[in-house]
């Protein structure tokens, strides 16, 4: 039987509101947060990602655009990515800048951009973190920084594929990938960054990365 819902149409449904699961490689199911990311940053949001971007961001995966929409109201330029057109709708609609955009396609004003962020465990993307980071280490200007959200120290380094499950309805599989406190330099390393700074408030963990060389 061919699967016809694939996991970019189940994140436009979820983004959309609809009851979503994220299913994990072994069968587990928690929810899809989307009220956390349609709603307005929360104080863990400004302090880990708003406050320290004073420059050019761009944010990897910026679903409905909590974090690029408040960093428009602030003066700071900024533009969201994300595959899902619905969360790119839903960003443009904050006012913010977003394109529907793979972050490994071309990306405007590549080399040049300040921070990158990966919130929201978005260093996971596509299961490989090591070529992630090597991708947004072309991205970002030289000096700049990647501030990318990581699982507490002792949670390794897991590949996974993952679905989503739709109102009872299975998406197609994606890879996945839980990076830790603990793991997170290792990877940078293989990617030519170093990390310079990790930060750990309200629960979540983030740990901020520059090139190695020009």
């Amino acid at each position: 039987m061919t699967m016809t819902f694939d996991a970019v149409s189940a994140y436009d449904a979820a983004f959309a509101g609809k009851a979503t699961h994220v299913v994990d490689h072994v069968g587990r199911a928690q929810p899809f947060e989307v009220q956390q990311w349609t709603s307005a940053p929360d104080w863990v949001d400004r302090v880990l990602f708003i406050e320290p971007c004073v420059a050019a961001t761009i944010d990897i995966g910026c679903g409905p655009g909590r974090l690029v929409g408040e960093l428009n109201t602030r003066g700071i330029p900024s533009m969201g990515i994300d595959i899902s057109t619905e969360a790119v709708r839903q960003t443009r609609i904050r006012g913010a800048l977003a394109l529907h955009r793979d972050v490994f396609g071309t990306i405007p004003g590549e080399g040049r951009w300040k921070n990158a962020l990966l919130a929201d465990g978005n260093l996971g993307i596509g299961g490989d973190p090591v070529r992630l980071l090597a991708r947004l280490r072309d991205v970002v200007a030289p000096g700049g920084r990647i501030i990318a959200e990581v699982a507490a120290d002792g949670a390794g380094f897991v590949r996974e594929r993952r679905r989503l499950r739709v109102e009872g309805r299975l998406s197609a599989h994606f890879e996945w990938a839980v990076v830790g406190l603990d793991a997170v330099a290792g990877l940078a390393g293989q990617a030519d960054l170093r990390v310079v700074d990790t930060s750990s408030v309200g629960g979540r963990h983030t740990a901020t990365m520059i090139r190695t060389a020009s």
